[in-house]
């Protein structure tokens, strides 16, 4: 939980939340604040975050999956049956 909060700013119950909504929602979506942990019975409960930084979250996320699933199937690369960049380029002109 300690990656959730950086500054204490960025933490707001639940009640807090319901009670000034409008003023935390421009507060993420200012730039003023990057995220607010919402905290319900003194437990993280959610966390709002404005769309451009969703949107690179999961743009990161999918890199991520992909990279990873590359490194999976070089593991299993079979040379002999290996077609090169070139000779696939030429197979489309």
């Amino acid at each position: 939980m300690s990656a959730l909060l950086d500054r204490a700013e960025q933490a707001v119950s639940a009640t807090a939340m319901v009670r000034g909504f409008s003023a935390k929602l421009k507060e993420v979506t200012s730039g003023e604040v990057t995220h607010l942990v919402i905290f319900k019975d003194n437990e993280p409960a959610a966390v709002l975050v404005g769309v451009d930084a969703y949107q690179a979250l999961q743009d990161e996320l999918e890199d991520l999956r992909a990279e990873r699933l590359a490194i999976e199937r070089l593991s299993t690369l079979d040379e002999q049956n290996t077609v090169s960049l070139e000779d696939m380029e030429a197979r489309f002109k």
